[in-house]
Order: structure tokens, then C-alpha cells, then sequence
């Protein structure tokens, strides 16, 4: 079993006019991001902490913002996008921790709505998304309201135990970007005298 941590960053201009869109749900306020999708970067730099974790590139290469297809779309489509191919690869999520870097608004009343939209998408319990909001302290052009950003370090792990074993769906049980319920190997009864299997490292 081999554990990978992953780093997310994105950062987006706000402009007047545009939907803040934080985490999957809309906030109340004059600005939003300005981005090809919904510019949501909490989804954006979670969907690349969790590429980047199980080497399987970064947002950029799923979702171009060459493609048209993505022109205002919801971010938390890219999320499913990445569960699903950790998925294929049989990581499971542990856990998230993000960092939301924000002038205004106070973001703290929102961020149960948050965890339970990233949550759903990932498919893990809302207890395993951790959220954090700062301030940049007036600093630069998140300081000044210019801009929004976020960085994020999910854990996931390989579950070798996952690699022969399906779940009733087909597919792997990925408990999302956060911890998914201990997987225990079975026990099988070894004959007197029988050599016992040894055991994969």
C-alpha cells in the first residue's frame, strides 16, 4: 500500500458581474471569478491536487480552456472527472485540506454547503473535507480584492487490496477526497500443517 499527497493552487481574477462560485455553491457577493468554467478554485486546485497525486496530469490536460465545451461550466464536474479515474487506479482519498485566500466576504457561514457539494461529488463523508478561510492582509491583488485563491493538499493512498477486489457497482469503493472506511483483508483457515501465504508488502 503506497500513500501520495497531492498540492493544488489556483488563482482567478474577480470581476463584476460574475457568480462567486466557492467549492460547488454560489456566495453572495458583487464579484466573481473571472474564468473559462465557473472559476471555482477551490474545485480547480482540488481536481489537480488529486491528478497530480495519482500522476495522472493536472486539470489543464482534462479540461482545456481551449474547449468550448467547458465555457461556464460547473467545476464540480472536473471533481467527478478526477474521482473517477482515481478510481480506475484504485486510490482511495483520505482526506483534504484546503486554504481559501479571500479579501471579502467572511466565507465561514458558507463553508458547511461547501464540504457537503465537494463531499457528494467525491462520494466521502462531509466529516473528511477540511476548510479553512485567510485574508491576505492587504497584500497584493488578493489583498486589495483583485483576485481570489486556494491551495489544497488532499491524502490518498493505493489499495492493493483494491486491485483484485470490486465493489457491487463495478467499479472500486472510493471514499472521495477523504477517508474512506478501513479495507481488511479476509481471513482464510489454514489446514494443520499448511504453510501460511505470505504476506505483500
Amino acid at each position: 500500500m503506497s500513500y501520495r499527497c497531492g498540492i493544488g493552487y489556483d488563482l482567478h481574477r474577480l470581476a463584476e458581474g460574475r457568480k462567486l462560485i466557492i467549492g460547488g455553491i454560489e456566495v453572495p457577493y458583487e464579484k466573481g471569478p473571472v474564468g473559462h468554467s465557473d472559476g471555482d478554485v477551490v474545485a480547480h486546485a482540488l481536481c489537480d491536487a488529486l491528478l497530480g497525486a495519482a500522476g495522472l496530469g493536472d486539470i489543464g490536460t482534462h479540461f482545456p480552456d481551449s474547449d468550448p465545451q467547458w465555457k461556464g461550466a460547473n467545476s464540480l464536474l472536473f471533481l467527478e472527472h478526477a474521482r473517477k479515474l482515481l478510481d480506475e487506479k484504485h486510490f482511495v482519498i483520505e482526506y483534504v485540506d484546503a486554504v481559501v485566500i479571500l479579501e471579502r466576504p467572511k466565507l465561514g457561514p458558507h463553508f458547511p454547503k461547501m464540504r457537503e457539494a465537494l463531499a457528494k461529488s467525491l462520494r466521502v463523508p462531509v466529516e473528511k473535507i477540511h476548510l479553512k478561510a485567510k485574508t491576505n492582509e492587504g497584500v497584493d491583488a488578493v489583498g486589495r480584492g483583485e483576485a481570489i485563491a486556494a491551495t489544497l493538499s488532499p491524502r490518498s493512498r493505493r489499495s492493493e487490496f483494491g486491485l483484485h477486489r470490486k465493489s457491487a457497482s463495478g467499479g472500486l469503493a472510493l471514499q472521495g477526497a477523504l477517508e474512506l472506511p478501513n479495507v481488511h483483508a479476509r481471513s482464510h483457515p489454514v489446514s494443520p500443517g499448511a504453510r501460511k501465504p505470505f504476506s505483500r508488502r
